[in-house]
């Protein structure tokens, strides 16, 4: 009987180390999950978001345009850390216009601007307000813009061809670029000295890199068949190509890393994702939205290494279209920007966070 009291005794006493404080103090934490920010609704939608770029957890910015009765309005918003507001305090704020893509360049924030006679500029963002640097000519399409201390550049097209505008803080230049480039798709800057560019050329999508003196072909070794949707740079030197690979008319995913000596190709489990909105999370992680199975939730894809995992944003009531359009990481977070469709009325505005 003894003994019989004794493993009884024993068995107790595991059973209350599995339970107790301590043993509970070293459960696994939660993994994050997405939820939802209050955006102010734009008063004219259908609308376009065009770019989000976050400093950190209390600032961040996002871009777009609504369609007003005189044509294009200008959308930006911003982030403090806490909610979504409004800012109409920019030059051209209530004029007809759009906004593009925005970016920090040292303690300033930069955004690409279109006004009504489809004259650009770039609005800048400083401690003392807004000022405004305009181009030095008006182009007929504004492809995409990129801006680092020191330099800034504006590519698009006029009626005699493909321009680069360069801006290096004082003045711009126009640039050349290597014979046989049809078209420039996208650009990114490192530094100054350190550009890159995607372009439609004589024999097919390829590379340019400007490197303070001109811009070359980079001889990136891309799949064959294929276009480029982005292109991130980051401070490691490491950069991540994003794009579609076309077979037989069928088209699907692929992703290029530079690790600093040799260009890796790998095939996600995407589809067709369209990847400009690839960013590198805090944890390391590159993360895109993707085309959601549910009608009421967005939807994010997590690449890291060879394993891809998906995430959902919050439920939202009586929707039949959630689309995320950008994301930025603020070191510790990631945000989402985009619409939401309501059944009944046309897609506004929604934001979701991840952490934070």
């Amino acid at each position: 009987m003894n003994g019989l009291r004794v493993v009884m005794a024993c068995l107790m006493i595991a059973c209350a180390a599995l339970v107790s404080p301590a043993a509970a103090a070293t459960a696994a934490p939660a993994k994050p999950s997405w939820s939802a920010l209050p955006v102010p609704p734009a008063t004219s939608p259908p609308l376009t978001v065009s770019d989000l770029a976050a400093r950190g957890p209390g600032e961040a910015w996002a871009t777009g345009y609504e369609q007003a009765a005189d044509g294009l309005r200008p959308l930006l918003y911003r982030w403090n850390g806490t909610a979504w507001s409004r800012d109409t305090t920019f030059p051209g704020a209530g004029e007809p216009g759009w906004l593009g893509k925005v970016q920090f360049v040292g303690a300033e924030m930069w955004i690409l601007h279109n006004n009504r006679a489809g004259e650009g500029e770039i609005l800048r963002r400083s401690a003392g307000g807004w000022s405004a640097v305009p181009l030095p000519q008006t182009l007929w399409t504004y492809q995409d813009f990129a801006a680092v201390p020191g330099a800034a550049w504006v590519i698009g097209e006029d009626d005699t061809g493909l321009k680069v505008l360069h801006y290096d803080g004082s003045a711009w230049t126009a640039q050349p670029v290597p014979d046989g480039v049809f078209y420039l798709m996208g650009i990114t800057a490192r530094s100054a000295g350190d550009a890159w560019a995607w372009a439609d050329t004589d024999t097919g999508t390829a590379v340019l890199r400007w490197d303070g003196t001109a811009w070359r072909d980079a001889k990136v070794p891309l799949p064959p068949n294929s276009n480029i949707h982005t292109m991130l740079l980051e401070p490691s030197g490491r950069a991540t190509i994003g794009g579609s690979q076309y077979t037989d008319g069928v088209a699907r995913t692929y992703l290029m890393t530079w690790n600093g000596q040799a260009w890796r190709t790998s095939y996600p489990p995407l589809g067709d994702t369209y990847t400009e909105a690839m960013v590198r999370g805090p944890d390391g992680a590159l993360w895109l939205p993707v085309r959601s199975d549910r009608a009421f939730q967005s939807k994010y894809a997590r690449l890291d290494g060879n394993r891809t995992t998906y995430s959902y944003g919050p439920e939202r009531t009586n929707a039949i279209d959630v689309k995320p359009r950008a994301l930025a990481s603020t070191r510790s977070s990631l945000l989402s920007f985009g619409t939401v469709e309501i059944y009944g009325s046309k897609a506004n505005l929604m934001s979701e966070r991840l952490g934070g």
